[in-house]
């Protein structure tokens, strides 16, 4: 990551001398010396975070990465200022030559001089320590970005070190919240298929799989059915011919003279010698820690799917490579313990015994408050355990609960090592991405609010017009790298909320503020890291707007204090901080009710969080945010929050999110991509065409009078929420045949025709209808929609009756019925719902019984739709 910081950096530098074409010659000297000399430290530190045990070192690679930091700080503040001052960001000898007045280009042009000239001189200091304290040979020959396949790399020996030395169970026992599960994957192994079956474990790092695998592996009834074994642990570094030599020596023995002629054989002829091996036996092999496809499909050739009942036990952090290694067999997620699992895990583990009821209530209390930190992550608990059992006494135990994660870090390398790997083998963009989720205090994290945020910081790479969809997609890898998980709140396929283990969050703070990317303000230091240009605030929020905050180009505040009880030092924070990109405000109590007009200074904010505050207006100087990208003011209990006429002036703007009740001049915004939740009849006297790159529209408390007609021109149009106000129809839903790229629709209010339905465009996947009081079965109708595969109806329904006729819902993966008070019979034709994987009925009382074949489906929920916790203020759609 710190070269991938440094390369960066190199590149911004590059592309503004080749942009720039006319600058003065002592700035252009000064800025190709510095992009030569990082160029430089670039190659020199290839590896370098791998390298940083010295404390020297760990130094002097930070203050590069704050340097390098700084200069693209610089360039894209140029950039801003270069982009206010003229009509377009052009060239700067440009701006020079187009505007009557170059004194503020003059201005401009020394501030950046003086600038680079300075991180001239901090760079020139940097060399001279290198040479003054003898820091040298920090790389090695095999260095560089991502995985090695170097089998003698030290972190490769350490990595498979420490998974032999790191064990949670006795050989004696079944590791604590494992039976139910260990017993489903013997069963799989055991079972009576003849052909080789492949069962694969995925999860986070800490979470046992190893553990799991090794008591399967182990297990009697596993040694009895399987006489032919091997285990082989992959790892982020590997080399084919290694792995299939390790599998043979498993089964045949080693000798001098076997070794040799491993040792010469070629990679082919080492396939086909484990395949006659394997060819008439019953094998178990566990192929241990496998981080990407291409390990698998190396071995998969030399181990033959022979008809004797041959098993494949996998092992994986990520979870596409579980489900696409298993072309025959199943994959299985490991969960986090639960409360009961993890503190039974404490007790079994706690070298004083698991009878803690000689300890003193408090003693117990504060072990019952850091198994609960540990947050059901098994490793993390075994830790815990160990560190506890050589301390005594209340106080000893209230030291390690302050600083819980350190004490376990320092007594535990393995912890630190483990957690590390899956950072590691990320990609630049996704290993900052990664990192940004440290800037948040909560636990469950707004999946929406955070991709935006990354927008708006830049860390999404690729053309404009798809980078909402390439952070949708880091986030999917990001949870499929079982870094994030995925939280109780999620709609159908759509994540709503994810969450970070602490002991993650740690890792990422830590690695972030190594590389200046965020600081975490720390009232009692009373002062912020100067090179770092984010910030993010958990308390104190009057002391730190105290700060003098003018010199720092800061371009990220995240506040998640709710003291802004002195309006003048708000207005004076946004007065000092000029190149600002993100403000997050969110649940901000403000007096008065109102925004600061100075909010309008902040010229170059991309974000703007205003969620869960008690706005009720917005200034008319927010006009002023030209570069504004997304605005969210879903203020607290659901109300509205009115929106200025400026706010259609915002021609940059690509999300906003607001419940407003004044119909908007949005014929301007032509960038937008998301807009909800209007209270107004906005669409009567719009012509919506010019919205091209409109993909998602939520209207609330909407009328049968509304018009719904300039909808139907929003061609890119994907996600569509209409919900009526209480007891009202919806308008006629004809205008909305004409959006042929809509997947999801949410409508909420009376239906008087049922034929209404069926002007709908048949792209719809996921369709969720509310409160319709259909006296008709719709059943018939939606059954036609070609691409439906989820389907909620909810008081959709008032008859007795529903049938599904012949081959109807031929894509339907999910169906839930609610509140169907008066269902009573449900006929479903054999070939109807041939793809239903899940089933959810609740407040169907009168339903007698439900089809056959959704018997192996069925999931009668606790809690009705209505009930469900979307958050405070956004509909899941």
């Amino acid at each position: 990551m710190v070269d991938a910081v440094v390369s960066y950096a190199v590149q911004k530098l590059g592309d503004f001398l080749i942009e720039e074409v006319s600058l003065r010659r002592s700035l252009r000297a000064n800025v190709l010396w510095l992009r030569n000399e990082l160029s430089f430290m670039h190659a020199f530190l290839k590896d370098a975070e791998k390298k940083q045990a010295d404390h020297l070192v760990q130094q002097w690679v930070s203050e590069i990465t704050s340097v390098a930091n700084e200069a693209v700080a610089i360039l894209e503040a140029y950039s801003l200022d270069a982009a206010k001052d003229g009509d377009l960001a052009v060239g700067f000898f440009d701006h020079l030559q187009a505007c009557a007045c170059v004194c503020p280009k003059e201005v401009n042009f020394h501030n950046i001089e003086e600038d680079i000239q300075s991180l001239r001189d901090r760079v020139m200091d940097i060399s001279r320590k290198r040479d003054t304290y003898g820091i040298t040979h920090i790389n090695n020959n095999n260095a560089g970005e991502g995985p090695s396949s170097m089998p003698n790399d030290p972190s490769s020996t350490l990595t498979r070190t420490l998974r032999r030395a790191v064990s949670y169970v006795d050989e004696d026992q079944i590791f604590v919240g494992f039976q139910d599960v260990f017993q489903r994957l013997l069963d799989e192994l055991l079972n009576e298929e003849p052909r080789r079956n492949v069962l694969s474990i995925y999860g986070m790092g800490g979470l046992g799989k190893t553990t799991l695998a090794r008591n399967l592996y182990n297990s009697p009834s596993v040694l009895t059915s399987f006489q032919t074994r091997a285990w082989i642990c992959v790892s982020q570094q590997y080399i084919i011919q290694d792995l299939l030599r390790s599998i043979i020596k498993s089964i045949q023995g080693c000798n001098e003279e076997t070794l040799k002629m491993l040792k010469e054989m070629t990679e082919r002829d080492l396939e086909n010698r484990l395949r006659v091996l394997l060819m008439h036996r019953k094998y178990l092999v566990v192929v241990d820690d496998i981080w990407n496809r291409g390990a698998w499909d190396g071995l998969k050739r030399a181990l033959p799917d022979n008809n004797y009942g041959s098993r494949v036990i996998l092992t994986t952090r990520k979870k596409d490579v579980a489900e696409r290694v298993v072309d025959k067999g199943f994959s299985h997620e490991l969960s986090f313990l639960s409360k009961e699992e993890s503190w039974d895990l404490f007790c079994k583990k706690l070298r004083l015994g698991s009878d803690l009821e000689s300890f003193s209530p408090l003693m117990k209390g504060l072990a019952m408050e850091m198994v609960e930190q540990c947050r059901g992550l098994p490793l993390a608990i075994v830790v815990l355990g160990g560190l506890l059992s050589y301390r005594s006494g209340v106080d000893e135990w209230r030291k390690v609960q302050t600083q819980i994660w350190l004490h376990m870090k320092n007594d535990s390398t393995e912890i630190t090592h483990i957690l590390s790997l899956s950072y590691h083998d990320l990609s630049f963009e996704l290993k900052r991405c990664f990192l940004y989720i440290g800037i948040f205090r909560d636990h469950v994290i707004d999946t929406e609010k955070l991709m935006y945020l990354w927008l708006a910081e830049g860390l999404i790479p690729g053309r404009e017009e798809h980078k909402e969809d390439i952070a949708e997609n880091f986030l999917h890898e990001l949870i499929s790298r079982s870094l994030i998980q995925v939280a109780d709140q999620t709609f159908f396929d759509k994540i709503l909320t994810c969450r970070i283990h602490d002991l993650l969050r740690d890792l990422a703070v830590q690695k972030a503020m190594e590389l200046h990317l965020y600081d975490i303000y720390d009232p009692s230091v009373s002062l912020v890291t100067p090179f770092c240009h984010r910030h993010s605030i958990r308390t104190e929020t009057q002391s730190y707007l105290s700060l003098d905050l003018s010199k720092l180009k800061i371009r990220s505040v995240l506040f998640f204090d709710q003291e802004f009880k002195e309006l003048k030092k708000f207005m004076n924070f946004c007065t000092t901080l000029h190149h600002l990109y993100v403000l997050d405000l969110e649940n901000i109590i403000f007096v008065g009710y109102e925004l600061p007009d100075a909010i309008g200074n902040l010229v170059h904010l991309k974000f703007l969080g205003l969620s869960n505050t008690n706005l009720s207006k917005l200034p008319p100087s927010i006009g002023k945010l030209k570069n504004l990208q997304t605005l969210e003011a879903l203020v607290y209990d659901h109300c509205s929050c009115e929106l200025p006429h400026q706010v259609a002036e915002l021609t940059n703007l690509r999300h906003l999110v607001d419940r407003y009740e004044v119909p908007l001049q949005v014929d301007k915004l032509k960038n937008l991509r998301t807009l909800k939740y209007i209270r107004c009849d906005q669409w009567k006297d719009t012509d919506a065409s010019s919205l091209v790159n409109l993909r998602e529209l939520g209207m609330e408390r909407i009328r049968k009078s509304y018009s719904l007609k300039s909808i139907g021109s929003l061609k890119r149009l994907t996600t569509l929420l209409l919900v009526c106000q209480y007891g009202q129809d919806l308008p006629p839903l004809e205008p909305l045949s004409s959006c042929v790229n809509l997947h999801k629709l949410w409508l909420s209010g009376g239906i008087e025709e049922l034929a209404d339905l069926d002007k709908l465009p048949k792209s719809i996947t996921l369709f969720v209808l509310q409160c319709a009081r259909l006296e008709e079965d719709p059943m018939p109708i939606l059954g036609m929609f070609p691409n439906l595969k989820h389907l909620e109806l909810s008081q959709a329904y008032s008859g007795k009756n529903i049938t599904c006729e012949g081959h109807s819902f031929g894509q339907l993966e999910t169906l839930k019925l609610d509140n169907l008070e008066n269902l009573e019979s449900w006929h479903l034709d054999r070939t109807a719902m041939s793809l239903i994987r899940s089933l959810s009925i609740f407040e169907c009382p009168k339903l007698q019984e439900i089809p056959q074949q959704m018997k192996h489906v069925a999931v009668f929920e606790e809690q009705s739709s209505d009930q469900r916790q979307w958050g405070y203020y956004r509909y899941p759609i």
